[in-house]
């Protein structure tokens, strides 16, 4: 007679997905450091996933089920190198090490900081010059971010089998390459700089709202790229718009337990409880903010943890210094112009100058083609006729955004919006 499945099993399964989305990235990183091959390392992390959902249904979940997989993975690495001729080469240099050394300390976890060393291998490794922009991205967001192919599809309005090309594209290339899994030094470091921080900065900013799904929040990637951002601030102390880029993330990571309220929808700034804020990764961002205007003249990171100060200074919504915000928003959006920077300076400007100067400003963004499906541009446009007092337009616009919305979190905002508006 065939088994039916118990109680058990679907607490399992979901126990393997979620701790598998949360550990992938350090689990490939840590085998990639062995196989020297992302895309094999991908592969090998898979083989534990299947592992895991033979064994644990079986035999219960491990009290360290990330340690697990890490272990299962590397085992796995340890036995392709010694296995297959293709790594003869590396055996004869490293072999001696790996056979007296690996397999004592892959039946143990990982110690933090060797995590952190190789998840910042793995970013420079998969921002690599060889790689297109485009294909840097969506292999750092698969392979660091967790993130899957649709949802990186999603992220960028692109159709699936194409970033599904790009990441094998992308892997086939640092293979054939013979790209090597290491941080870089001196001139080659700097020529990959900006592509990391700006793939650090992806990351987290689909943590600190996601996207698509039910959830707004992705705490783990947030978490993951600010660990990353923190490593590489101390690897690179004399980069300004690396201590930037971390002031940046902390400031915006302070304000995740006030963004949400118990039902999981989203709290607008304007109505969050500032006494959830976390002061002591406030103190962390003005202390980076300090280090990254000591170090150089400030970039498009500086100018966005400024802002980010503004909001970290002000103890309340009312108090906050919308004049310089719009200010810093000016000069951000003449370094670095983005459809997306001159909408957030309409919104400054809304709150320094009144609604109606800043809807002049999103007005001129409604043709903008990068924001056509941008469900904030007419969410920003209600809000500016909801307080101009033209209810019927704004209705209109809400209506046009909670279509938009791929987060379930955000349609939810969006429809209590609606109902908000007089008349309703």
């Amino acid at each position: 007679m065939e088994a039916q499945p118990t109680a058990a099993q679907p607490t399992a399964a979901h126990t393997i997905e979620t701790v598998f989305r949360l550990e992938s990235p350090r689990v490939v990183a840590g085998v990639a450091r062995i196989v020297r091959d992302v895309g094999i390392a991908e592969e090998l992390a898979q083989d534990a996933l299947v592992a895991a959902l033979e064994r644990w249904p079986r035999d219960g979940v491990p009290d360290n089920p990330g340690a697990w997989l890490m272990a299962t993975a590397r085992h796995r690495a340890v036995d392709l190198v010694r296995r297959r001729e293709t790594y003869a080469r590396k055996l004869a240099e490293i072999g001696r090490d790996l056979e007296t050394t690996a397999p004592a300390s892959y039946d143990e976890p990982a110690d933090p900081d060797d995590i952190d060393d190789d998840l910042l291998r793995l970013v420079f490794t998969t921002c690599h010059p060889v790689l297109s922009p485009e294909a840097r991205t969506a292999l750092t967001l698969r392979l660091l971010g967790g993130l899957t192919t649709a949802e990186i599809a999603r992220a960028y309005l692109v159709p699936e089998p194409t970033i599904a090309q790009r990441i094998v594209r992308a892997k086939k290339t640092l293979a054939t390459k013979n790209v090597a899994f290491e941080v870089p030094y001196g001139p080659d470091r700097e020529a990959r700089l900006g592509s990391v921080l700006d793939v650090i900065y992806l990351i987290f900013n689909e943590g600190y709202a996601a996207t698509a799904g039910d959830d707004l929040l992705r705490p783990g990637l947030c978490e993951d790229a600010l660990r990353l951002a923190r490593v590489l601030s101390a690897l690179m102390s004399k980069e300004p718009e690396v201590h930037a880029l971390t002031s940046l993330l902390e400031f915006q990571a302070s304000r995740t337990a006030a963004r949400t309220g118990p039902d999981g929808t989203p709290v607008l700034l304007k109505d969050q409880n500032r006494r959830r804020w976390n002061r002591m990764l406030i103190a962390r961002g003005i202390r980076a903010l300090g280090r990254a205007e000591a170090t150089g003249a400030p970039g498009r990171y500086a100018l966005q943890a400024a802002i980010a100060a503004c909001h970290a200074h002000a103890y309340s919504y009312e108090e906050t210094d919308w004049r310089t915000i719009a200010t810093l928003y000016g000069l951000l959006a003449s370094r670095a112009p983005s459809p997306v920077v001159e909408l957030n300076r309409a919104v400054a400007v809304s709150m320094a100058e009144g609604p109606a100067e800043g809807l002049k400003l999103v007005d001129a963004l409604t043709a903008e083609p990068a924001l056509r499906d941008y469900h904030l541009l007419p969410s920003v446009r209600g809000d500016l006729l909801a307080r101009l007092g033209r209810t019927a337009e704004a209705r209109e616009e809400f209506v046009r955004a909670a279509g938009l919305a791929r987060n379930e979190s955000e349609r939810r905002l969006l429809r209590a919006k609606l109902r908000s508006l007089p008349g309703q």
